[in-house]
């Protein structure tokens, strides 16, 4: 039997005291689990991508290489943003447990289903479906903890949530670090990644159904993908999709290009250089989910992003602009750089589910998150053009695709404050 614990009451707001027992901590850790077999998945590539492609294409065709990078950077992101509103969708028709266990498992095959792959193509087909279930649990992970979770609790959730796709990315960090990866042993990674599929089995035995969603169908039937962008929750949704889109395409325009920018400057003399930057950018990112999201919770919503995107654009600017060599003050600044631009995935777990009601907002988050991916999609796609432009100099790249947090420090003005407030029912 479970020791059941009280959580204090919400003041002001003064909800009923709600019990903390099994049923919440199978499903955090269920969550947990599922983002960070994510955050590996997400942190495969940039490791392996570029042997991989070198493997494919020719070990000198350098502009081939950053340009299939940049696509298939591209399609994973369209498939997560379209997998994000299906799962979304799907998590509200007939609940979040049983639509996540579907997305742990597509994701998990289609990764290591990357094994197989002998064309620079195939690898885009197959990250593009594994993108469909990884864009899915994000989504079903959140609304789950948050509904099953005291009030009280959002920011360490959030911040315990954004953290553990970092934790994935360091962990794949160390693995590649012990066995670098190479032109010649790039496949076993990618078949490692069918390895979450088991988590699936944990997540139908042990984690209970959301309550909260359960009441909220009985209550009234939805429609979500029409009512999110109906005339009550238009501005919010349209908001959230910006916030997510800023984060995703500083991320996956810029930082996510940091280990192939290494790797290249190095000119493999120093193969393990691109493991290194990744556990350090990890680490940061760890310590950044949590600072996003109990800062959040602390100072306010709307203060915290605009500091986020006023400090990622220092640091990128400099990180991109004036480091020109692989030394101790590279690395302290990579790490800098993975909290504050990763510091946005604490942040926007604590935020978004505050936009949107019980009964859609499994799709309001998904479609708000995940639709981010696809202008993500479109930055991964310039910075690879960029790249070319810029003579192969994927700093400058990086540099320029950093512009976008600016938007970041306007928008968010025009956006609710939540702090202190009830997740809407």
């Amino acid at each position: 039997m479970s020791q059941t614990i009280h959580a204090p009451l919400q003041s002001p707001l003064h909800q009923p005291r709600q019990k903390i027992g099994r049923a919440q901590w199978m499903t955090l850790i269920a969550a947990f689990l599922g983002w960070m077999f994510d955050g590996m998945e997400m942190g495969i590539f940039p490791l392996v991508g570029r042997p991989a492609l070198r493997d494919m294409l020719g070990l000198n065709n350098e502009a081939d290489v950053s340009r299939w990078f940049g696509y298939a950077i591209a399609v994973f992101l369209i498939g997560a943003a379209l997998g994000g509103v299906a799962f979304g969708w799907l998590g509200d028709r007939i609940g979040r447990v049983r639509a996540m266990t579907f997305s742990v498992l597509v994701y998990s095959l289609f990764t290591g289903a990357c094994y197989f792959a002998t064309e620079p193509w195939h690898l885009a087909v197959l990250r593009f479906l594994a993108a469909l279930g990884m864009g899915g649990e994000w989504s079903l992970g959140v609304a789950l903890v948050m509904e099953s979770w005291p009030g009280m609790a959002r920011p360490l959730l959030a911040g315990a949530i954004g953290a553990a796709s970092n934790v994935g990315f360091l962990l794949i960090g160390l693995l590649t670090h012990q066995f670098p990866v190479d032109e010649t042993n790039w496949r076993w990674v990618m078949l490692a990644g069918a390895a979450p599929a088991l988590l699936t089995f944990f997540i139908r035995i042990f984690v209970p159904e959301s309550e909260q969603w359960k009441t909220a169908v009985e209550q009234r039937e939805s429609s979500p993908l029409s009512e999110v962008f109906g005339p009550e929750l238009r501005k919010s949704t349209l908001l959230a999709i910006a916030f997510g889109s800023i984060a995703l395409i500083g991320t996956w325009g810029s930082v996510q290009w940091i280990p192939t920018w290494i790797d290249k400057s190095v000119g493999g003399a120093q193969p393990e250089a691109k493991s290194v930057v990744g556990m350090l950018a990890a680490a940061g990112a760890i310590v950044g989910c949590f600072a996003g999201a109990l800062l959040g919770g602390r100072i306010g919503r709307r203060p915290v992003y605009f500091g986020l995107c006023l400090l990622s654009l220092g640091l990128c600017t400099y990180l991109f602009r004036y480091l020109t060599e692989y030394d101790t003050q590279l690395l302290v600044v990579v790490f800098l750089v993975g909290a504050v631009t990763a510091a946005f995935y604490g942040w926007l777990p604590l935020y978004l589910p505050e936009l949107f009601p019980t009964r859609v907002r499994a799709t309001g988050q998904g479609l708000s998150f995940n639709f981010g991916r696809i202008l993500a999609a479109i930055g991964a796609m310039a910075t690879g053009q960029l790249v070319a432009v810029f003579n192969n100099d994927y700093a400058r790249a990086g540099a320029t695709i950093s512009l976008v947090y600016i938007a970041g420090l306007i928008l968010i003005w025009f956006a609710p404050e939540t702090k202190g407030k009830p997740l809407p029912d």
